[in-house]
């Protein structure tokens, strides 16, 4: 069957996408040398995708329960991606994205509304991608992601098959041009690593083999593919220990990032440009039918606002100071702050008045509507403390709440990610928390608590499916432990026996339950008594977890 590109297949490339940025993230952060050495090449790339993906879903649920068309789609995903876009990074990215959308959009032409697109549209698609993101740069640099994106479209072009074949003919090319940047800017090659940027798109352009393939494609990691004439180039290598004329800090280097959103037509943008490049470097402008989005590195963070207020409406101002102990560390008036505080993502609003109650700033956890990165982020702005200790409490955030966490630290907040896989995870760190303690004692013994919790969870199912206690039909009680299904049931109170006895019959202390809107009080008795009369040193505490929470969470200490 043909692997050719719709408005569900674009969903999924952007989840695919952000899921393989969150696992490279740290990795690209750390090989992040060029244009500045300021280490969050990743993250900028996860917090782009982010936004993209976020403003495709919004596309689909507006148009339940029908799908919206693929042009709708990709035009989603290149808005979303450009009102998210960070850095320079991330700023090119938008741009590669929307030159895609130009082409599989149909601007202009006949089909605009078709469902699907084959795979020459495909390849002309990856072409103007590459071609509008040099266009965007004032001053392309070869060995780039500029560079990567060109051989990318070079790879796909004359491709004899489907969309599937053209994005693998294209991921493969973007492989071999990343093993090649070393040897094409010397910044690269001093460091022993590959462009960070180029490496990001690697992971993008793999996500979009998968989401066409429906196989699991693992972006090649520099670290396996030598590429530096001196020897393999280190994925890992850190970037603190490189000496080149483009850190932060260094002579002639501009001191400010500055980035925003801006309104405009195209003649006052051409103008901007001219500006622009007289007052700094590393200067990026995308966009395009009056909404644009401008990266610049600077001396004069003022002067670089100030031309876009000539030019337009300039909004979602960000200005970061390459400073020489913290490369990336946003300005802001400082604030008194309290010293330390609990940020953590909590399902249910009973669940939410409990942490609330410990002193946590929570997050709500939707069902279906996962909190981005930015949510988190604000989060911990809206806790007003030096130090913060963020409780993901779900184990698919872990790539969004390190992105949280990362800009967090720019912003001179002192950040532990506490790896927490459930609310009662979470539970166990809160009741150790000491504020008092030593940040580093109190994040230990937290971390210690919770990874000491066992959890286990009710769900229903919504339809067949195998698991790893065998298959299960739609309306089946589904008991898991550590996020595997072990127990199929039709009743939720012996569903809840059987998961408790697994739990248990490895010892001990304390069994926390917290109970859905739906569970009655019954349920959570008869558990009690259940564990009261079959073992006898354990305690039991039961919480409500309201409207929004998990049929029923089991955690035991």
């Amino acid at each position: 069957m043909p692997q050719n590109l719709d408005a569900v297949a674009v969903r999924a490339w952007c989840r695919l996408a952000l899921d393989a940025l969150g696992r490279a993230r740290e990795e690209i952060d750390s090989i992040n040398v060029y244009p500045v050495a300021d280490g969050d090449t990743g993250t900028n790339l996860y917090l782009t995708v982010e936004s993209a993906s976020q403003a495709v879903d919004a596309a689909f649920t507006g148009h339940e329960p029908a799908l919206p068309s693929l042009a709708e789609t990709v035009r989603a995903m290149a808005h979303g991606a450009l009102i998210g876009a960070r850095g320079n990074s991330g700023t090119i990215l938008s741009q590669l994205l929307r030159g895609m959308a130009q082409v599989i959009g149909g601007e202009g032409q006949s089909g605009s509304e078709a469902d699907h697109v084959e795979g020459r549209v495909l390849e002309r698609a990856l072409r103007q991608a590459a071609e509008s993101a040099y266009q965007a740069v004032a001053h392309p640099v070869e060995g780039t992601v500029l560079t990567v994106a060109t051989a990318a479209a070079d790879a796909a072009t004359g491709t004899e098959g489907d969309c599937g074949a053209v994005a693998r003919a294209a991921y493969e090319g973007a492989c071999a041009a990343l093993d090649a940047t070393p040897g094409q800017l010397a910044v690269l090659g001093r460091a022993g690593v590959v462009d960070a940027g180029g490496r990001g798109l690697v992971a993008v352009l793999g996500a979009l083999t998968g989401a066409l393939s429906g196989e699991t494609v693992v972006s090649k990691s520099a670290a396996a593919h030598p590429a530096h004439p001196k020897g393999s180039v280190h994925a890992h290598a850190r970037v603190e220990a490189v000496e080149c004329e483009d850190a932060p800090g260094d002579e002639g280097s501009p001191a400010f990032e500055v980035i925003y959103l801006l309104e405009a037509d195209d003649a006052a943008v051409t103008r901007l440009r001219a500006r622009l490049d007289r007052l700094g470097d590393s200067l990026v402008v995308v966009g395009g039918d009056g909404l644009w989005n401008v990266h610049v590195h600077v001396d004069d963070a003022g002067a670089a606002v100030e031309a876009g207020v000539e030019a337009g409406r300039p909004h979602r101002i960000r200005i970061t100071h390459f400073g020489a102990d913290d490369a990336h560390t946003t300005v802001q008036p400082p604030r008194e702050r309290t010293q330390r505080a609990i940020v953590a993502v909590v399902p249910g609003e009973g669940l939410a008045g409990l942490y609330s109650e410990a002193g946590a700033t929570t997050v709500p956890a939707r069902v279906g509507e996962p909190p981005a990165s930015g949510e988190l982020v604000d989060a911990i702005r809206r806790a007003h403390a030096r130090e913060v200790v963020l409780l993901p409490n779900d184990a698919e955030l872990r790539h969004t709440a390190a992105a949280a966490a990362e800009q967090a630290r720019t912003e001179g907040v002192r950040v532990a990610l506490i790896p927490t896989r459930s609310a009662v995870q979470g539970i166990a760190a809160l009741a150790v928390h000491e504020p008092d303690r030593r940040f580093d004692e109190d994040v230990v013994a937290m971390t210690s608590a919770a990874g000491a919790t066992r959890y286990g969870e009710l769900a229903v199912a919504e339809r067949q499916s195998w698991t790893m206690a065998g298959i299960c039909q739609a309306g089946d009680v589904l008991g898991l432990i550590d996020g595997d299904v072990a127990v199929i049931g039709s009743e939720v109170a012996r569903t809840a026996v059987s998961v408790l006895d697994r739990m248990l019959s490895a010892g001990g202390e304390m069994v926390t339950l917290v109970l859905g809107e739906s569970v009655p009080d019954t349920v959570a008795e008869h558990l009690e008594k259940h564990v009261r009369e079959a073992y006898l040193a354990v305690d039991t505490v039961v919480y409500r977890g309201g409207r929004q929470a998990a049929l029923l969470l089991i955690g035991v200490e």
